[in-house]
């Protein structure tokens, strides 16, 4: 095994890329980044039933969205079945395994009496010394590992500290199916060992897999990885995560306008820390993660703390920076498609204008496209229940005496646009909110928007002048 760190993410395609998941590939990410390593991905794919190309391509695009590029090609565990398979019969020739040929029956006799002594369910290895010619016939064996039966195995975990776990409690796992088909215990190690895995990071409720793989490595004779096994996440109240808090996968995140180096951020604040700091680039990340850092007790996952982090990173993205994450963003968001039927270059260079305002108090993407929706509203607008009683008669008189003074405004941005209207409230005695309050009602639709000088250059001379005529007549 070489000198250079190598991390993998390993996740079984079963479903979508999760949040914990997501953080647990975030974190052989940083480490591998950290230490100049390389983090690999391999699909665990070897339940043929449950694993669909569906959910690979979720994990694959999830994974890219959130930044996290892995090295080297993508390896899928099942296509090394046969390799698994040749360790195991090797360990069989050299007396580290043996054929088993307890038959379902059998097994589950076992169970049933360590169930009612108060034992755990364990395998009480009967075939373990037993001479094969007394095989009955049939019965096709598993193979099994000659676990060790005395003694302790340790796992000197970076994050849990030393774990103990006596020998007597663990049993003689099943290598080889009785279909020769790997079990995932061991075609873990196998792939672990062949792709130079040296830290082995992933979530503490493997934590008891791990002393039965490390018995395997002794078996082979092979190097343990070290191991860092990281805490769950759990929702605000303290429960076991679950959709209900938040627990979807990396996908609808991204559907709910959240940007990926703000996911990145709040993800490695949940069990890793640095001082009382929250906001961490990625070069922040990098230079700073250490798996020492990590804490023992279980993280809370809270979306109003991911809002607020979110929130953080699109009001301090550059305009432009932002606006091409909106243009990549916009085929995944709800209101995309209305934004993507408008988008021309003369659109983007106004949605530009826009965005300083639209910015300032959007959490999400989806903030802030409801925000300039009023863009992309069809003509003629049909004004909500406060906006409509901003244009009774006197809002539309108001509205129809500014149509000659926006229609004389000349370059039609918001700094002109600002210093005719308040040259105008003043010449006719009124406030400025006499007049921008039924404006924003008829630009918009609504009595809440972005800034109303903000607005009309966003829309336009003509496509403003368009609305305020439909509400004014």
């Amino acid at each position: 095994m070489s000198d250079a760190v190598i991390t993998r993410f390993a996740p079984s395609p079963t479903g979508f890329l999760h949040i914990g998941g997501a953080r647990t590939a975030l974190f052989n990410w940083l480490f591998a980044r950290a230490t100049g390593g390389k983090m690999l991905l391999r699909i665990e794919d070897t339940d043929r039933q449950r694993s669909t190309p569906e959910a690979i391509s979720a994990i694959l695009d999830g994974l890219s969205w959130l930044g996290l590029n892995w090295d080297g090609d993508t390896i899928y565990q099942f296509a090394r079945a046969e390799r698994h398979r040749q360790v195991a019969h090797d360990m069989l020739a050299r007396g580290r395994a043996y054929r088993c040929y307890a038959t379902a029956a059998e097994l589950d006799e076992m169970r049933e009496r360590a169930t009612a002594e108060g034992r755990p369910p364990r395998y009480d290895g009967r075939w373990r010394d037993r001479d094969p010619a007394e095989a009955p016939a049939g019965v096709e064996p598993v193979i099994r590992l000659k676990a060790e039966r005395d003694g302790e195995t340790i796992v000197d975990d970076i994050v849990q500290g030393r774990v103990v776990i006596p020998n007597k409690d663990l049993d003689d796992l099943v290598l080889l199916r009785s279909d020769g088909n790997p079990t995932y215990m061991h075609a873990v190690v196998v792939d672990d060992h062949d792709m130079n895995v040296t830290h082995i990071i992933r979530g503490v409720d493997h934590l008891t897999n791990a002393a039965r793989q490390i018995q395997i490595y002794r078996a082979l004779d092979w190097v343990v990885p070290q191991m860092a096994h990281i805490p769950l996440i759990h929702g605000a109240d303290g429960a076991k995560l679950s959709k209900r808090h938040g627990a979807l996968g990396v996908d609808a995140y991204r559907a709910m306008g959240y940007l990926p180096e703000a996911l990145r951020n709040y993800l490695v604040r949940l069990g890793w820390s640095h001082g009382d700091d929250e906001i961490f680039s990625t070069e922040d990340m990098t230079r700073l993660f250490t798996l020492p850092a990590i804490g023992k007790s279980a993280a809370r996952f809270d979306v109003a703390k991911l809002e607020n982090v979110n929130g953080h990173y699109i009001r301090t993205t550059g305009n432009e920076q932002l606006l091409e994450t909106i243009e990549q963003a916009l085929p995944h968001l709800p209101a995309g498609p209305a934004f993507l039927a408008a988008w021309t270059d003369e659109f983007r260079r106004r949605f530009l204008k826009a965005l300083p305002g639209l910015k300032e108090r959007a959490k999400t993407l989806n903030d802030l496209l409801d925000m300039a929706s009023f863009m992309v509203a069809p003509r003629p607008l049909r004004p909500d229940e406060k906006a409509a009683r901003l244009l009774d008669s006197d809002g539309r008189d108001r509205l129809s005496a500014i149509v000659p003074v926006l229609e004389s405004i000349s370059p039609f941005d918001a700094a002109t646009i600002e210093a005719r209207l308040k040259s105008h409230v003043e010449t006719t005695g009124m406030k400025l909110g006499q007049i921008a309050q039924p404006l924003r009602a008829a630009l918009t639709g609504r009595a809440m928007s972005p800034g109303i000088f903000d607005v009309l250059e966003a829309l336009g001379q003509s496509e403003s002048l368009a609305r305020i005529k439909d509400q004014a007549a």
